[in-house]
């Protein structure tokens, strides 16, 4: 009998299809509809941080450099007030095989779709996640799928993306290329479902797990070289996972750094607008993923969302499209070092972050990543103008997201702009309530909600009865 590929049909065989694509088994996790055990579903990977160390030098991840940034820390200082301007250290993620961190999500989930015996392995990702599982899916002799969001209705893509698909085709990836809207999900699905391939998930516990190693690693080689922790992580904040697995790896580390992410603040545009797609110039970093994400994990291709940002942030700032182009091009003419965009958003957070701290500090920028043609500024500016975007020289304050970016005319204009977190943990709490339908929360999911916001059983309480929730 012939599949039903129905819309309605294939969304409602999901929950069958997901649990055959991953072979785990989240049932067993799941307390109530608004509660499961988090921690639990993490060890249940099955890999400890030696093991996932190990799954990563077999294939070439890890162990990648931390540079120090001696001429921007020198411009930090020169900004700052005397005495100030913490050193600025970067984990330079794009000596991975693929050119990003992307690489240690891809190493675990690719090593476990090989041991469990799956024939392949696909992606549903527009960014450079889908070129790590194609570069490690080659590594394991798999197949591998890459279901991208590429264009818009007419037909137009925007370059970084466009770069990426080509990244990921270069590997031997067969690319699914898709406009923006809600196929995304739908068309994974349907591939997962006829090729039986691996869900290699951006938000799986194996890929979780993959990303710990990365803040393991910055905070051993702080202390080696200098003899302390870093002051500020300061993490792209884009699905989650980047901030939920460098996190876990720096307290696995036995550090206390506060853990700060940074966004390309697109207030206003939304990622599913036909109209607004190709009017942002970031297509990952940005304020559209991170704030849903960080208020809602559970809207991923997975039953429970392994990357819960809100988890771990100690601080959440922005800054503008303008920001991040000029240090792209401070960071290659200043220090020569041509990174990609996505590690370059919390670079420019992290210079005025530094102008907080004393001389004698550090704040690490845990990852950059590889660049090419479509990702530098010159083609994202282009790119722009020709879709109705100005483009000037001024401060960052004149950025307004769709319409206008403002470059810079002095590194002493970097700044940043502070998310009110408990904002954020109010719009989650209120999401989990009104998702699930519930008129009263029991005392475990209110210590549920306060563990995964950050939270206490107090603020939980408070918003709950601002929403008219019994606790």
């Amino acid at each position: 009998m012939a599949r039903d590929l129905s819309y309605n049909a294939v969304m409602a065989r999901r929950g069958e299809i997901m649990k055959k694509a991953l072979g785990l088994e989240y049932d067993e996790f799941i307390q109530s509809d608004i509660a499961f055990d988090y921690e639990g579903m993490m060890e249940k990977t099955g890999y400890s941080p030696e093991e996932v160390r190990q799954i990563q030098q077999q294939s070439g991840v890890g162990n990648t450099p931390l540079l120090e940034l001696k001429n921007i820390t020198e411009l930090v200082r020169k900004t700052s007030k005397k005495g100030y301007g913490a050193r600025i250290l970067l984990k330079d993620e794009a000596a991975n095989p693929s050119g990003s961190f992307k690489d240690r999500r891809a190493s675990v989930s690719v090593y476990h779709a090989k041991k469990l015996g799956y024939p392949g392995v696909l992606a549903a990702t527009s960014g450079n996640y889908g070129a790590a599982v194609a570069s490690q899916a080659n590594m394991a002799n798999l197949g591998c799928i890459v279901v991208q969001e590429v264009f818009d209705s007419r037909h137009v893509g925007q370059p970084e993306i466009i770069e990426k698909s080509r990244k990921c085709e270069a590997y031997g990836a067969e690319v699914i290329q898709l406009t923006v809207g809600p196929e995304l999900f739908y068309v994974s699905l349907i591939l997962l479902e006829e090729t039986g391939y691996f869900n290699a998930s951006l938000y799986s516990p194996f890929a979780i797990s993959g990303v710990e190693t990365l803040g393991y690693e910055l905070v051993e080689q702080t202390r080696a070289r200098y003899g302390k922790d870093p002051a500020y992580v300061v993490v792209t904040h884009a699905g989650g996972g980047n901030v939920t697995g460098t996190a876990r790896g720096v307290r696995k580390a036995g550090a206390k750094s506060k853990i700060i992410g940074a966004s390309v603040d697109l207030t206003g545009l939304h990622m599913a607008s036909d109209h607004d797609f190709n009017r942002k110039s970031f297509t990952t970093g940005h304020t559209g993923f991170g704030v849903p994400f960080a208020t809602w994990p559970d809207r991923a291709d997975v039953p429970r969302n392994a990357a819960r940002p809100l988890r771990y942030l100690d601080r959440y700032v922005l800054v503008t499209q303008g920001e991040v182009f000029y240090v792209t091009e401070a960071l290659a003419q200043v220090e020569g070092l041509e990174r990609g965009p996505a590690g370059n958003t919390s670079l420019a957070a992290a210079i005025a972050l530094a102008r907080e701290l004393p001389e004698d500090e550090i704040v690490v920028v845990q990852e950059t990543e590889y660049t090419g043609a479509g990702k530098h500024p010159q083609a994202q500016l282009d790119f722009a103008k020709r879709n109705g975007v100005k483009v000037i020289r001024d401060e960052p304050k004149q950025n307004v997201p769709g319409k206008v970016i403002a470059i810079p005319e002095h590194f002493s204009q970097l700044t940043f702009t502070e998310v009110d977190l408990d904002r954020m943990r109010t719009s989650y709490v209120r999401n989990a309530v009104t998702r699930s339908k519930v008129a009263k929360v029991t005392q475990e999911e209110v210590k549920f909600l306060a563990e995964d916001t950050n939270s206490s059983a107090d603020f939980v309480v408070s918003v709950l009865e601002t929403l008219g929730v019994q606790a």
